[in-house]
């Protein structure tokens, strides 16, 4: 979508004003649905005939070069939708040129709430899977005003490593054969553990040896097939018992070797 477009709607429904109401509230048309959408702007004081105006801007259907049409029609007393609309047609026909395999759609609900884009905003979704956006951003022109660089436009975007670890997850998509960049992968237990295990982590690499700590604590069977399959050469435990000793077990995971040593005699062995 493009921020531009949408200050042109907030024009042509006689809200111009409104325009943050606006974006905040169709932003959650996907959660809430579009009757909780229109409840809500008439709850920012949007008239039921503004109301009613924007229904079918939030409810376009068809190819994004049919919607492009739609709006320009929709939004022909606003010049500043139609730079929005003009934008959005470069920007659509610059990614077919570019030949993406993403579906890319044009989105008239898409607000995101940051009121610091001026231009083109865009989220990303995985394919195949029930998740929100893993990827978002847009065009600013005036934020670096903020930071006393003004007159300088740019564009941001945003990573969820969180949503896109869950996505990997879901669809399978880790490669069963990469080969380890680290030497030892510490097996995750819980949070204590973790804790315990990420301060013995940061004195290896500190050290200059490369170590992970798997990212929950899944099962051990799993832990140890994902240890495999990335073929790790060792696998370190911190349990209750280390936990209280103040040790660390080590598996080799090609002789199938364990021995219990003090964080400073890993090291040593690891190097």
């Amino acid at each position: 979508n493009n921020r531009k477009i949408l200050s042109g709607i907030a024009e042509v429904i006689g809200a111009p004003d409104k325009i943050v109401d606006i974006t905040v509230a169709i932003d959650k048309m996907e959660k809430i649905g579009l009757d909780n959408v229109n409840a809500e702007l008439r709850e920012k004081g949007l008239t039921d005939e503004a109301v009613a105006t924007l229904q079918p801007l939030l409810t376009l259907d068809g190819a994004n070069s049919e919607k492009l049409d739609s709006l320009r029609q929709m939004l022909q007393g606003s010049e500043v939708g139609q730079k929005g609309l003009d934008e959005m047609a470069y920007v659509l026909d610059h990614v077919d040129a570019l030949g993406l395999k993403a579906q890319v759609e044009l989105d008239v609900s898409l607000a995101r709430g940051l009121n610091y884009y001026t231009g083109t905003i865009v989220e990303v979704k995985a394919r195949d899977v029930e998740m929100g956006s893993i990827t978002g951003g847009g065009r600013y022109d005036n934020l670096t005003g903020v930071f006393g660089m003004p007159g300088l436009s740019g564009v941001g975007i945003s990573f969820g490593a969180d949503r896109i670890y869950d996505v990997l997850n879901t669809l399978n998509l880790y490669p069963a054969s990469l080969i380890a960049s680290a030497r030892v992968l510490f097996i995750n237990f819980g949070e204590r553990e973790a804790a315990a295990s990420l301060a013995i982590i940061r004195q290896l690499r500190s050290a200059g040896i490369s170590a992970e700590l798997y990212p929950d604590s899944a099962k051990m069977k799993k832990q140890m097939s994902y240890a495999n399959d990335r073929h790790f050469p060792y696998v370190a435990i911190v349990g209750e018992s280390e936990l209280e000793n103040g040790t660390v077990a080590l598996k080799n995971m090609t002789t199938g070797e364990q021995a219990t040593l003090t964080p400073a005699e890993l090291a040593e062995r690891l190097h």
